[in-house]
């Protein structure tokens, strides 16, 4: 399996790319959305693969990103959709978009993309629902990412709950602590100014 070539940018000509590796240039199909991404010609250039081996061809797909080529390959999971459909997919929406798109089940805005039909459009989102990742997180049904990884401040207030404050207290001494605190040094600072309070 290719999963990822490195080499010299040789031809651009959408959605066709050829990447000359060792001298060898390898034809690789790109959505739209890594299109835009690409270097100039003759430039080192890096891209995320899927090989689709079929009876007639080898077809190599290329993506800017793991969380693209990750989409892709569960966009052609979904029944009735295939390689051109998927790529035509990302090259209207970035994979991040997508995955708000099915997670908050946009059938509108899924069913204006071309060769996208509304039944097309609720099979994705059928099919697709908690699969797709955005920002490196999986979209969720409200339509946007799940909670990032908590911050300092949310361990420094449940540290502090946690000793017996107050929610309000915990707020006031969250506000007089200096930005990007870690969580130790912050839940020292809090308390200092707790107890002198």
């Amino acid at each position: 399996m290719i999963g990822r070539l490195i080499g010299t940018l040789m031809e651009k000509q959408p959605p066709q790319v050829v990447v000359n590796v060792g001298g060898v240039g390898y034809e690789v199909d790109v959505p739209m959305s890594t299109f835009y991404q690409l270097p100039h010609l003759n430039d080192p250039v890096t891209l995320f693969t899927h090989l689709a081996v079929r009876e007639d061809a080898h077809l190599l797909y290329g993506f800017a990103s793991r969380a693209e080529r990750e989409t892709f390959r569960q966009l052609i999971k979904v029944s009735g959709i295939g390689a051109k459909i998927a790529l035509a997919i990302l090259s209207a929406l970035t994979a991040d978009e997508l995955a708000v798109a099915i997670a908050s089940e946009d059938i509108k805005r899924l069913s204006s993309i071309p060769g996208i039909g509304k039944k097309t459009a609720e099979r994705l989102v059928l099919e697709l629902r908690g699969k797709l990742v955005t920002g490196g997180v999986v979209a969720t049904p409200g339509g946007l990412p799940l909670a990032p990884e908590p911050q300092p401040s949310d361990d420094i207030a449940n540290a502090l709950l946690a000793l017996g404050y107050n929610e309000k207290e915990a707020a006031a001494a969250l506000k007089t602590l200096p930005a990007n605190v870690g969580v130790s040094e912050g839940i020292r600072l809090a308390l200092k100014g707790l107890v002198k309070g």
